[in-house]
């Protein structure tokens, strides 16, 4: 995951270098063995922890829309920037953060030679994250000139992702009316994008503004997770413009309020890593099942906050359940639970989102 400094100056810089001749897909239908097409099958607890049923989603044979997922920093390769070979923790965090949207969409996520985790605490870091930019630009050119065939999309990032993400749609997405119209959402976690303040948009985007509704398209949800008020030194959820503040977005309320959020997490244990460290740091205890996925609707509530002038997403334990420990440390909050503490509601987003813009024909 990255330090806001560090992007700050990236996305500032100038995005060189050259792009894939050929786009490596961790996530393509069709593929082989491919990780965001795994077992729905799913264990529902309560929040006290009894066991109340098994469900399986059923996964569509033919989506009517896209989801195009940009995954966070999980390399632990040697060296600035990763390789395009596919490692079991990109196979991991596809599985952790992605493979439940193949419900509703098609999901396209591709391989880029990211910052590594060790390049994010070097004077590398913001050319590192800056050569990485390339691989996603030309996957999604890849993407929209071969695959897309006139569907909607769910652009879905966290962390790393998020930050390219960022860049991505304000230059290919937000400033191009034709692309603009198959956005269904983007769902931006853990990077701190960017709005005037006071404002749903105005900052990163100019036509593209918050998540209102779950019926609202071409809009961004946005969220970083913490259980208490951030520290000063907090690396999500203050903006790093004058004149601007990080978006917050319950994913659970889009309108804003309380809400119940609904954690959807894998039973498989993260692959061997740095980041499978930072998940055990959490100290998150998972009910027992025999089936790729539980979830535990209801287990925390949540609302926006800005405390201190952070904007975040605040969660409260309900129940057996606990709040995650933070990971590494205060400043990161929950940061590693982004994609999966309100799983469950931003896949109930997407579902009114899809039907919604296919409604509009």
């Amino acid at each position: 995951m990255v330090r806001i400094a560090v992007l700050a100056v990236a996305i500032a810089c100038v995005f060189a270098g050259s792009a894939s001749a050929k786009t490596v897909w961790l996530c393509k239908p069709g593929m082989k063995n491919d990780p965001c097409t795994p077992s729905l099958k799913t264990t529902v607890f309560s929040p006290a922890g009894k066991k109340l049923r098994v469900v399986t989603p059923k996964r569509p044979k033919a989506p009517k829309i896209d989801c195009f997922y940009v995954y966070p920093t999980v390399s632990d390769q040697p060296g600035p920037n990763a390789n395009l070979n596919v490692d079991p923790v990109q196979r991991s965090i596809a599985l952790y953060q992605a493979a439940r949207y193949s419900q509703y969409c098609r999901v396209f996520a591709p391989m880029y030679r990211q910052a590594t985790t060790g390049a994010l605490s070097s004077p590398q870091a913001a050319t590192a994250i800056a050569n990485a930019y390339p691989d996603v630009l030309a996957a999604w050119k890849d993407y929209l000139a071969h695959f897309n065939k006139g569907h909607g999309v769910v652009l879905i990032g966290h962390s790393q992702g998020t930050f390219h993400l960022r860049k991505l749609i304000a230059d290919q997405v937000d400033a191009k009316p034709s692309v603009r119209k198959r956005l269904i959402s983007a769902i931006l976690l853990g990077g701190n994008v960017e709005v005037a303040k006071g404002k749903d948009v105005g900052g990163d985007f100019k036509h593209i503004p918050a998540c209102r509704s779950d019926k609202q398209l071409g809009c961004v949800i946005a969220f970083s997770t913490f259980d208490q008020v951030p520290p000063a030194n907090a690396i999500f959820g203050r903006a790093s413009t004058a004149g601007r503040q990080v978006l917050c977005t319950n994913p659970a309320s889009l309108h804003g309020g309380s809400a119940l959020i609904d954690p959807i997490s894998p039973t498989e244990p993260f692959a061997p890593g740095s980041l499978s460290l930072g998940i055990q740091l959490l100290q998150l205890t998972l009910p027992t099942a025999s089936t790729p996925f539980v979830e535990i609707p209801g287990a925390y509530s949540a609302h926006c906050s800005s405390a201190a002038g952070a904007n975040v997403l605040q969660i409260s334990a309900r129940g057996a359940a606990t709040n995650p420990k933070p990971s590494p440390d205060a400043t990161w909050g929950e940061h590693l639970v982004d994609g999966n503490i309100a799983l469950g509601s931003l896949l109930q987003d997407v579902a009114s989102e899809s039907a919604a813009y296919l409604a509009r024909g």
